[in-house]
C-alpha cells in the first residue's frame, strides 16, 4: 500500500505556469487545473502552438493544426496563439529539470522567449536559461502578452 506522500508525487505537478495576462488565460485549454494553470508533470516539459484563431464567414473559429501522428504529440501542453502577429511557435520551448535545477530552453522559435528580462532564442536560435520560483516566462517578443509565472511545487 502507497503512502499519502507517495500518492501526492505521483498525481500533484512538480511545477506551475500561471498565467500572468487575460492573453495567457485565454490561451490554456483543455487543462484540470483550476484557473488555467499548466501543469508539469514529467521533463523535458515541451510547449508549443496547437492552432490559431481565424476568420470563416464572419465568425472567430479554432483552426486546427493537421498533425503528421496524432498518437505522437510534438508537446505536453499546447497553447492558442490568437493574435494577429503570431508570438507562439510550433515548438516553442520546453521546461527541463537538471541536477535538480529547472531551466528553459527556448526550441529555436521565430520570437524567442523572455525570462524576466533576459532573452533566449528568437530567429530560430533557440538557448538556455535557469529558472526559479516565481520567474515570469513570456513566450514571443518584447509585445507578447503570453506571459507565465513559473511556480515550483515540491
Amino acid at each position: 500500500m502507497e503512502s499519502i506522500e507517495d500518492i501526492k508525487k505521483l498525481v500533484l505537478p512538480k511545477a506551475l505556469l500561471q498565467p500572468m495576462t487575460i492573453e495567457a488565460a485565454n490561451s490554456v485549454h483543455k487543462t484540470c487545473l483550476p484557473d488555467h494553470m499548466i501543469g508539469v508533470w514529467n521533463f523535458p516539459f515541451k510547449l508549443g502552438r496547437e492552432s490559431r484563431i481565424g476568420i470563416v464567414d464572419g465568425e472567430q473559429v479554432i483552426m486546427e493544426r493537421k498533425r503528421p501522428d496524432r498518437h505522437k504529440p510534438n508537446n505536453d501542453a499546447y497553447i492558442l496563439d490568437s493574435g494577429e502577429k503570431l508570438q507562439i511557435s510550433r515548438e516553442h520551448m520546453y521546461i527541463d529539470l537538471i541536477d535538480n535545477k529547472f531551466y528553459v530552453i527556448d526550441r529555436g522559435s521565430a520570437c524567442g522567449t523572455i525570462v524576466n528580462s533576459d532573452n533566449i532564442g528568437g530567429k530560430d536560435q533557440g538557448g538556455k536559461l535557469s529558472l526559479k520560483n516565481g520567474d515570469l516566462i513570456k513566450l514571443g517578443t518584447q509585445e507578447s502578452h503570453y506571459i507565465f509565472k513559473f511556480v515550483i511545487l515540491d
